[in-house]
């Protein structure tokens, strides 16, 4: 008999990283080698809910086509070579061109990824620091920045965003959301069909506010089939019948409101029957939802990207929380209250409720003048500052961890805008349709060799939780952990060299952070010897050290012995599961930060911005036909088509058309149908449903993996057909500059 010796076996558990509802996954090894992945049950968040997703960090981390060593591209083609030579050649390439143009002749793209990743969050600024260009660009302004700028007006920080309550609340209407498909977004929290089951078990109302008939709005006690782009609208005639029928109501917050005497004015002219043109919604049924949302016992409104990427996405991000705030449903249990995260939160530093607000607009852009905003450029203008002419135009481009090519307006300009640079340099795991213009491409690991902490969706989710999960696998011989990549980016672009030590600059971003925190007042380690903590510290390095810092000072830390009881990273490290810390609780006034320490329920900026709307109204001209974007739970943005097990099946990438409007056109399911707008046309197949609204039509996000010279095998076999090919870059909301995605006009004919 022969023995066999027994595998080694082993679980790991980490949250997910692929989308922001924070899931808990057990991972089981054999040998080193990932077997299986399944939902964690002892998650203190999750409880054992995955989505299809989460099970596949296995195949991207085995994907063949993910990039593992430096590419550099030598006579039009990519070839691999080690770090130090990858680094060279960027300075080369690029140095000569930041001395002859001068910094701004760089641009910086930072994609989605990052916001789900520790190394980018933390290291990304010290990247964009090194280059110093002004010329800073990111997928916020295709997706939330009109909900952080409402909440930094109204607040006085980006990220002091109220959340929706649902675990408690009794009525929730929620606004161009699909959270049964996307796990829900700026309101982390896993299962979001189970607590919407959970929601209508206890009685409770559900309202869905979309021109499809979702995933969500399947579920639905009520479906209001909007009209593209009409939320602002709708949410501006519900407040027009709370202030006409004396219904205002402000509850707790109303000693921390400015502003209240200018509701009148925000209404003005949003009746029901005013607006009913533009949302297609009937005015008895407006003012009816609005009288039942005052009724409720507790209540919350909550909007999402389909409200965010339109022309009017500010003053709609800012509407849902004012119908939230005069309801009295704002910072109490079941409305839209504030999250008290365990990490990087600004609205738990300092004195609590004073701060310095929000600067808006402060520079412009080269060619349009389109202003800043949260110190970046609108992603719509990226195009034109390199393919306009002139000696101060974008030459250079530094992309990390996204993809606009697919995913930012006008993408048929923008492609041909990056094959004219002088020089790329991207940091990702695949060449795909951006990266394949890169003169180099810097590789990061893959999810499961890196430690995770979500120290920016923590700060938005429906509980307070704290979780971090070590690497589960280890680093190849020579591969580069992330935070170094972006590190010794950072000393190259200030003039260090290509072989600069990565420890410099991580030892000068903790020493920064522990002198901050000493000299803070406020601070849990206000006084204390800078030296003696960084000693504390020493034991670790890279993005562990810095959390652990920010864990220890933040309002659940130890305060380096102040607080015996408090969180460490070692105490993280020893609950694999999580921590929870508790359901949300009233937070004001602590909870703000501007400068006069009140809600300021109008921002001017706001109230002048209504203006659009009122003309709008005046001049309600219906389209022939609009389109607007969906999700699937399948998809995540344009990153996760290269796993088969994810996009196999019944094409999803389809285009969506009321049966009425396919009759007319002469088309059935699986036709071809031709789309056309004002900067691009595309050929997609028909999919007839009655789920969308007549003279609406629908495609989803992140598809059209067709380009030559990109590395996506499996994204190629089930390509689809690029959506920003006819979002249009000169449709945008003017306050956040962020591309109007949803209610883009096109023209439809057989294909």
């Amino acid at each position: 008999m022969t023995d066999t010796a027994a595998p080694n076996q082993r679980s790991a558990f980490r949250t997910c990283p692929l989308c922001e509802a924070g899931c808990g996954l057990e991972i089981e090894l054999v040998d080193e080698v990932v077997r299986r992945i399944r939902g964690d049950q002892l998650d203190v968040f999750s409880h054992g809910f995955i989505c299809p997703k989460g099970s596949t960090l296995r195949q991207l981390h085995a994907d063949p086509d993910r990039i593992t060593r430096p590419l550099v591209k030598r006579d039009g083609e990519f070839v691999e070579v080690t770090w130090d030579e990858a680094f060279a050649a960027i300075e080369s390439g690029l140095m000569p061109l930041l001395e002859a143009h001068g910094r701004d002749a760089a641009a910086v793209y930072v994609g989605n990824p990052n916001a789900h990743n520790l190394a980018g969050l933390l290291y990304n600024r010290a990247l964009i620091k090194g280059l110093g260009s002004s010329n800073l660009f990111s997928a916020s302004t295709v997706d939330q920045r009109p909900k952080e700028i409402s909440a930094g007006l109204m607040f006085g920080n980006v990220l002091t965003l109220p959340v929706p309550d649902i675990d408690r609340t009794d009525h929730l209407i929620v606004l161009g959301a699909n959270p049964v498909a996307s796990n829900g977004s700026l309101a982390t929290a896993p299962d979001w069909p189970g607590r919407i089951d959970a929601l209508l078990a206890r009685g409770g109302t559900l309202v869905v506010v979309d021109p499809r008939r979702s995933e969500t709005a399947e579920l639905a006690t009520e479906h209001l089939a909007i009209r593209p782009a009409g939320d602002a609208f709708f949410l501006a005639s519900l407040l027009h019948v709370l202030v006409a029928e004396g219904r205002v109501d402000l509850g707790t917050a109303e000693p921390y409101v400015r502003g209240v005497d200018e509701l009148a004015r925000v209404v003005d002219g949003f009746s029901p029957e005013a607006t009913s043109a533009v949302t297609g919604l009937d005015p008895d049924v407006v003012t009816r939802i609005a009288r039942e949302l005052a009724d409720a016992p507790t209540a919350c409104v909550y909007g999402r990207i389909g409200t965010t990427t339109t022309e009017y996405g500010t003053v709609a991000s800012w509407l849902v929380d004012v119908v939230n705030l005069v309801t009295g449903n704002l910072d109490r249990p079941g409305g839209a209250m504030f999250t008290k995260a365990a990490v990087g939160a600004a609205n738990t530093r300092g004195p609590g409720r004073y701060g310095r607000g929000l600067k808006l607009h402060r520079r412009t852009t080269r060619v349009r003048g389109l202003p800043e905003t949260l110190g970046e450029y609108p992603v719509v203008a990226l195009a034109e500052e390199i393919d306009t002419p002139g000696d101060d135009r974008v030459r250079a481009f530094v992309c990390v961890a996204g993809n606009p090519v697919l995913s930012t307006p006008n993408s048929e300009r923008l492609d041909a805008a990056l094959a004219s640079l002088d020089f790329m340099v991207a940091v990702d795991i695949y060449v795909n349709e951006t990266t394949r213009h890169a003169d180099v491409i810097l590789p990061s690991p893959s999810a499961l060799q890196k430690g995770h902490y979500d120290i920016a969706l923590l700060q938005l989710a429906l509980r307070n939780v704290a979780n971090y999960s070590p690497p589960v696998l280890p680093l190849e011989d020579g591969q580069l952990d992330e935070w170094e990549v972006f590190a010794r980016l950072a000393l190259l672009f200030q003039g260090f060299g290509p072989d600069g030590d990565p420890g410099i600059v991580d030892d000068a971003m903790v020493a920064a952070m522990v002198e901050r925190g000493v000299a803070d007042e406020h601070s849990p380690v206000y006084g204390r010897e800078a030296e003696v903590i960084l000693d504390e510290l020493s034991v670790r390095r890279g993005p562990e050290r810095i959390l652990d810092f920010m864990v220890r000072t933040g309002p659940y830390g130890d305060g380096f012995g102040a607080r015996p009881d408090g969180l460490t990273l070692d105490v993280l490290l020893s609950h694999p599961h999580g921590i929870d810390l508790g359901p949300l609780e009233p937070r004001l006034p602590e909870a703000l930060r501007s400068p006069d320490g009140m809600i300021d329920l109008a921002p001017e900026v706001l109230m002048t911005d209504l203006g659009r709307l009122r003309d709008r109204l005046a001049d309600a001209v219906a389209q022939p036909f609009v389109l607007v974007g969906r999700r699937h739970v399948r998809s995540n943005n344009s990153w996760m088509h290269n796993v088969e097990v994810l996009v196999k099946g019944r094409p999803r990438c389809t285009l969506q058309i009321h049966p009425d409007d396919a009759a007319e056109l002469g088309i059935d399911t699986g036709d071809p149908v031709q789309v056309e707008s004002r900067v691009g046309s595309l050929t997609a197949p028909a999919e007839v449903t009655d789920a969308i609204v007549p003279g609406v039509v629908s495609l989803p996000h992140g598809w059209g993996h067709a380009a030559p010279g990109a590395r996506l095998s499996v994204a190629a076999e089930y390509a689809g057909v690029n959506s920003n090919l006819l979002s249009d870059d000169q449709q945008f909301d003017p306050i956040s500059g962020t591309a109007a995605l949803n209610g883009i006009p096109v023209a439809l004919s057989a294909g």
